[in-house]
């Protein structure tokens, strides 16, 4: 008997269906030669502290860094979980090959792995990886399974992120918490560090702090109209960042041009290309949705994971806005499926004057297999997305939209930029014509997304026809202006800033570059920001994200560049991605974990400054010139401690 384990049970129940396995039991389908059974999501996990030494149970800094000599799993403390386990379990004792029909990325392989270790799995296991769960597309990943051996880089990089997240979170947890929470026994504070969140508060603190501590500057731009047209000076800036620092030099330099003639220096056309907007990772879709349609991170995960097991979208967690060379041939049965609910999909299935398709560009933009690692970017199945929701049906037309766009012509712009000069002083004015819209009917507006154009374009005006040489009258003005401080991070510039380490980065390009060292994984970033809401660490106002007064204090009060650097923590990142390429070993990066882990807790043992006074349990230990005493010295405390 061939037995399948899927990751949800209705992903099974579907699974069970092609494969022809109808006979329904408790926890599993039956038939065909095979049983299909499932999980439902972490069935097991990292033994807890006591579990690896009873000593761990109670919380001391004597007994920190905690470094079991080696891991160990168990299956969660829950009925339901441990009743479906059993089923598994007996399922595998009895099997003459596994199927792993998991999440086809690293946390899916994880949570199988762990399952068939605990069940003491000893027959062969094989691998089905798809990127959608069609029944073609199921069909075809049961003709192509490889070895689990295969995966075994994908398997030791979930593994090691699992572990270093109980290490760093676990010892670093216990420890802040320990020396500087507030309370004392169960009224203590627990102050909780992770490996991804806390760099990502550290990323909402900073920017509040940049904001609260702006300082405005007054000054003012010099402009002109012309014909109806608005020009800007060009004045060189020198020593100061801005060129005009008061409103007396505004006035001398306007008084110097109002009545001098303004000629049309130069007028300069360029032809240029705005290709479509990019195919959706599960990044840039969060960030659309939540420019869009104020959807949380969190919530566009849920919605585009359902839409993934109704059939009709692909994979959702991917960090890659390409596909791969073998998705192009069928690419049009994919727009004839959905044709019916997007006009815009006729002109690409039209018909030659033979009867055959007019054939669809293959683009460099949207087809690279060398950017393509084990999944692609999210696109339609095909499948009549006929049963979802409204909600559903939001995030659905966006994802089938762009890859609608991908085939259509590219746009066709006009760049025109416009020099002048009125008495001493150059203008420039630049405006944009859109000459073919190409992908842009697509979207019915002439614009895809704020995102997505181009950043110069921005704002473009259109202008009237100047020749060179022209003059005339202008009217010049002085506008006072106030340099505005950074913006809260909203979710949408907060997953930007996750994904690039907290590099502020608009160009595409760029931003593909710096993936590497993102902090989090894709299908990750959403429930770290959920968990800094639930810890009460940031709050949503409107659209924009605040730190709290205890996530501020969490952070000021972390002593180790290590726990809150966006940066270090991208590195690290980029150590599990070369592990998962087989670049780089898990033992080799166990053992930088030992040491980091190490590393942590001695800057908090050796750091004596701000912990609570063990004397009195009220004020906090302060340090002064040979010694460390308590705040409330004054008081009458009589804690100190020389150094």
């Amino acid at each position: 008997m061939i037995v399948c384990v899927a990751e949800k049970p209705s992903v099974g129940q579907y699974i069970a269906k092609v494969l022809g396995a109808n006979t329904r039991h408790d926890g599993y389908f039956e038939g065909n030669g095979y049983q299909v059974t499932w999980t439902f999501g972490h069935l097991c996990a990292l033994l807890d502290p006591n579990e690896y030494d009873e000593r761990w149970k109670a919380w001391t800094m004597s007994s920190l860094p905690m470094v079991p000599a080696r891991f160990g799993i168990k299956v969660t403390d829950d009925k339901g979980v441990q009743k479906q386990f059993n089923i598994i379990k007996s399922l595998i004792t009895q099997a003459d090959e596994v199927i792993n029909c998991g999440d086809a990325g690293q946390e899916g392989e994880l949570i199988q792995r762990w399952v068939y270790q605990k069940a003491g799995c000893k027959c062969p296991v094989k691998r089905l990886w798809v990127s959608s769960l069609t029944e073609e597309a199921i069909a075809e990943g049961f003709k192509q399974l490889k070895d689990q051996s295969c995966y075994q880089s994908l398997y030791e990089a979930g593994l090691m992120r699992a572990i270093g997240d109980w290490l760093l979170g676990m010892n670093a947890t216990r420890a802040y918490t320990l020396r500087y929470a507030k309370g004392t026994g169960k009224d203590r504070q627990i102050l909780s560090i992770g490996r991804v969140q806390t760099p990502t508060l550290a990323l909402v603190v900073k920017r509040q702090a940049e904001i609260e501590n702006f300082v405005p500057r007054t000054y003012w731009e010099l402009k002109t109209s012309y014909r109806d047209t608005l020009f800007s000076a060009q004045l060189p800036a020198e020593e100061d960042e801005y060129a005009i620092t008061s409103p007396e030099q505004g006035q001398q330099l306007l008084d110097a041009i109002k009545n001098e003639p303004f000629i049309i220096r130069s007028v300069t056309k360029k032809k240029g290309t705005e290709y479509a907007p990019r195919l959706f990772d599960l990044t840039s879709l969060q960030v659309e949705c939540n420019k869009k349609f104020a959807f949380s991170a969190d919530k566009t995960l849920k919605i585009i994971q359902s839409l993934y097991e109704k059939r009709v979208t692909t994979y959702p967690r991917v960090d890659t806005t390409f596909l791969s060379d073998d998705i192009y041939p069928k690419v049009p049965a994919t727009l004839q499926g959905i044709k019916d609910y997007f006009p815009q999909v006729a002109p690409l299935l039209v018909l030659k004057a033979d009867g055959t398709k007019t054939g669809l560009p293959k683009s460099k933009k949207v087809f690279d297999n060398k950017k393509v690692t084990d999944h692609h970017a999210i696109i339609p199945t095909g499948q009549r997305p006929d049963n979802i929701t409204e909600e559903e049906r939001k995030v659905f037309n966006l994802v089938a939209l762009r890859f609608i766009a991908a085939f259509y012509p590219d746009s066709e712009i006009a760049t025109t930029t416009v020099l002048a000069k009125t008495g001493d002083i150059d203008f420039k004015v630049t405006g944009k014509e859109i000459v073919k819209p190409g992908w842009r009917v697509v979207f019915g507006d002439n614009n895809a997304s704020e995102e997505d154009s181009n950043d110069e374009q921005k704002g473009a005006q259109v202008l009237p026809s100047f020749t060179e040489g022209e003059a005339g009258p202008h009217t010049p003005q002085l506008q006072e202006k106030t340099t505005q401080p950074p913006k809260y991070y909203t979710e949408a510039t907060l997953l930007r800033a996750m994904e690039t380490a907290g590099k502020t980065v608009d160009n595409e390009e760029l931003r593909d570059a710096l993936k590497e060292n993102g902090i989090g994984r894709p299908s990750t970033r959403a429930a770290i920001i959920e968990k800094l809401y639930q810890r009460r660490y940031i709050v949503l106002k409107g659209k924009s994200i605040h730190a709290t007064e205890v996530g501020i204090e969490l952070i000021h009060t972390i002593i180790s560049p290590l726990l809150k650097s966006a940066e270090l923590t991208g590195l690290w990142e980029k150590k599990l991605r070369e592990i998962e390429r087989g670049e780089y070993t898990a033992p080799q990066f166990l053992e930088e974990l030992k040491i980091m882990t190490s590393q942590v807790v001695y800057e908090v043992k050796s750091n004596k400054a701000g912990m609570l006074c063990p004397v009195c349990r009220k004020g906090t230990v302060i340090r002064g010139n040979t010694r460390y005493g308590c705040s409330r010295w004054r008081e009458g405390c009589t804690y100190a401690e020389p150094f």
